[in-house]
Order: structure tokens, then sequence, then C-alpha cells
């Protein structure tokens, strides 16, 4: 890996990066998750996106399971390097609850409601 992109980047203690994954031709945010250095060097390989699941301490490709791929369109650090932003193609949705992106709910005053539609049913996400 790029020896530059190494010194730049701040891994907290557990040696996670947050990192957004973002539609690269609309610029709607999809979800965030963690990456670690292994997660970053399969993505910028492979051009597939790979995080790190904290749940199951392993690396999580994204789309393994459900289909719903994201393919790097461009790899972006902020001026702290401390969060990666992922320019993305998403094959069809992002997020696990079968919503196009995991930012569905909208607070305003003391009030929470659900700003969008579930659009594939998660039982048919995960059916391996």
């Amino acid at each position: 890996m790029n020896e530059k992109l190494v010194e730049i980047l701040k891994f907290n203690d557990q040696g996670l990066i947050p990192a957004i994954a973002q539609q690269h031709d609309t610029g709607e945010i999809l979800m965030m998750a963690w990456m670690n250095l292994d997660a970053i060097q399969e993505t910028l390989k492979t051009g597939q996106v790979c995080y790190w699941s904290r749940s199951r301490s392993a690396l999580w490709r994204k789309g393994e399971s459900s289909g719903h791929i994201q393919t790097l369109k461009d790899f972006r650090v902020d001026c702290d390097g401390d969060t990666i932003l992922l320019q993305v193609h998403q094959e069809g949705v992002a997020c696990h609850t079968g919503r196009r992106n995991c930012f569905f709910y909208s607070v305003e005053d003391d009030t929470v409601s659900i700003n969008s539609d579930v659009i594939v049913a998660p039982e048919d996400m995960y059916k391996k």
C-alpha cells in the first residue's frame, strides 16, 4: 500500500478508522462502517469495498451475503486523517434493513420518524 496513505491515516486504539460510503454520482450518504488496514488494502486492491465487522471480528466484504455490493469509485481521506470517504457505486440497497441508505431516522423536535421505505425485505437479502 502507498506509504504516504499509511502516514496520513489515524486509526483509533482498536486499529480502526470510520469510513463513510457515498453514492458517487448523486452524493447520497449511504452508510458508515469501520475499516482496518487489511480492509483498506483489500478495497484498494480489488475495487470492491471491504469493511471490518466489529461484531464478528472479521473482514466484511460488502454484499458478500446480500449481493448488494459497493464498487469503489474514489477513496478520500479527511484533513485530519481520521475519517475515510468512499465514493462508491452501490448495487441495490446499502442498509441491512433493506433501505437504500442507513440514515432513515429523522428527528424533529421530540418526534422521531422513518423517512424511507424498505425496498428489499431483509429475509429476501439474507436467505443464505
